[in-house]
């Protein structure tokens, strides 16, 4: 009881000044204890799900991406699709906020006390193959297999040979109706035969994805572009105040 032992002189000292009981001075410690515990374990959480940044849902600007369904925005942030082991797949071209929302709903999960991971599809990918080539791929795979919800970003961005379609298979397979996968993607399903080297593969990854899924194809203006166009404004604004 690390953290009690930390606040014990401090939480005798304010017993005395508030005349608390013995009992109540002890329930005190065992709060702090308790939330000491929590927020360790939640440090362990974020760690293990390696998260390139932190991103959260009340930080998405949807007046900037007005087609995307405020309800189900606020469906999705009640992680009822975690319990019910379905899957968010996110669509759309490069700089809508695919990611943000990805991980804005894997770290959300995470803060609820869920086990989760966050991936590139490539690096997936590699990492698979690597450990294959070690004799290790059965124990990798765990690595996606057993968060709760296992994030896949940037799927579609990179062709990918029969080798890497299958174990994205694998991967998506072993998890059907086991636990959530958000994926985002900047190709629609129909062009998914031109990323996948098998059409089989394709149609079969698709298949196992949409079953039981929640659908958000962005169609709106780049974040990025805003950013740089605005940081441009600026950059004008300081030459003529210059």
């Amino acid at each position: 009881m690390t953290a009690a032992a930390e606040h014990l002189a401090v939480e005798l000292d304010r017993g005395l000044q508030e005349k608390l009981s013995a009992t109540q001075v002890l329930e005190q410690l065992l709060a702090i204890e308790v939330e000491a515990t929590r927020e360790r374990r939640q440090r362990g959480r974020l760690r293990f799900a390696r998260y390139p940044v932190h991103k959260t849902l009340a930080e998405f600007d949807l007046d900037f991406q007005p087609g995307i369904d405020r309800k189900v925005v606020a469906e999705l942030s009640t992680l009822r699709f975690v319990e019910e082991r379905r899957n968010v797949i996110l669509l759309g071209p490069p700089g809508v906020g695919k990611s943000h929302l990805a991980i804005a709903l894997g770290i959300a999960a995470t803060d609820a006390g869920y086990r989760t991971y966050f991936t590139a599809a490539a690096d997936m990918v590699a990492a698979l193959q690597a450990a294959h080539l070690e004799g290790t791929a059965a124990y990798k795979l765990r690595t996606y297999l057993s968060p709760s919800v296992l994030v896949i970003d940037e799927l579609g961005y990179l062709p990918l040979d029969q080798a890497s379609a299958n174990w994205i298979f694998q991967v998506v397979s072993r998890r059907y109706e086991k636990g959530s996968i958000v994926l985002t993607s900047n190709r629609g399903f129909g062009d998914w035969n031109q990323v996948f080297a098998d059409p089989v593969v394709a149609s079969a990854i698709v298949d196992r994805l949409l079953h039981s899924a929640t659908v958000l194809n962005i169609r709106g203006a780049s974040y990025r572009m805003r950013a740089y166009v605005d940081q441009q404004k600026l950059k004008g604004g300081g030459a003529m105040v210059g």
